[in-house]
């Protein structure tokens, strides 16, 4: 009994600490990722760079995978996808973008799972369920992709929507929070709330649609239950 009195104490003490531990690694990963305006964002692992979305990119610079979340111009930019695509990255988008681009080219619907250059990718639902810029049976996504043992979700152009309760094991969470053709910072409140993420970062603000402040309202909204950085564009 005594024995069993002292692991379960000694639970109680290390169970915080690797919580504790696993947000602070996580949070060392944000300097690898460089928020470059609306839902654009360049990953760098340790042998990997991932690009989201390229568009109105301010300079040249080299990808080994690229994610395209759908069609629209702001997204699938294949002005933008030559300013950083050589000949050995992979593109992986929906089918409504591959006519648009030229190369290796891995197109996905919702629910499909695969591997490039070591990168487990996933690809999940995104869609509007209050307005018609993204409808559901466009079959357009977000993507889950690991870099460096850390699972980060990409949303794409999305409203909260049910399947997010479904994402599981993400440590990094990019969510839009403007609202008009997305879902508001308040709805990115509540998917952070599901999705359950160690961390979670605002995007899709400051260019097209939405400001500053409607990541800092999504930040405040979600102090002391989910850790937010709002980062900077370069």
């Amino acid at each position: 009994m005594r024995v069993l009195l002292f692991i379960f104490a000694l639970l109680l003490l290390v169970s915080p600490f690797k919580s504790y531990t696993a947000t602070k690694e996580v949070k060392g990963m944000v300097e690898n990722i460089h928020w470059l305006g609306h839902d654009v964002f360049k990953i760098q692992g340790k042998d990997v760079t991932v690009f989201t979305d390229p568009f109105k990119l301010k300079k040249s610079d080299r990808a080994d995978i690229i994610l395209i979340t759908h069609e629209h111009f702001d997204h699938c930019s294949p002005e933008d996808v030559k300013m950083i695509q050589t000949e050995d990255t992979v593109i992986v988008a929906t089918p409504d973008c591959a006519h648009k681009l030229s190369g290796n080219i891995r197109t996905v619907k919702p629910g499909d799972s695969i591997e490039v250059k070591g990168v487990k990718i996933e690809a999940v639902p995104a869609y509007n369920t209050n307005k018609e810029f993204h409808p559901k049976e466009k079959g357009w996504v977000g993507y889950i992709f690991e870099v460096d043992g850390k699972r980060i979700y990409i949303a794409g152009d999305t409203d909260y929507i049910p399947e997010m309760k479904d994402f599981k094991d993400v440590d990094i969470a990019l969510l839009p929070v403007s609202g008009t053709y997305v879902m508001t910072a308040d709805e990115a409140v509540q998917a952070a709330l599901d999705i359950k993420p160690k961390l979670a970062i605002p995007m899709h603000f400051g260019k097209i649609v939405g400001t500053e402040s409607d990541a800092e309202r999504f930040a405040s909204s979600l102090k002391g239950k989910i850790e937010v950085v709002i980062l900077k564009e370069e």
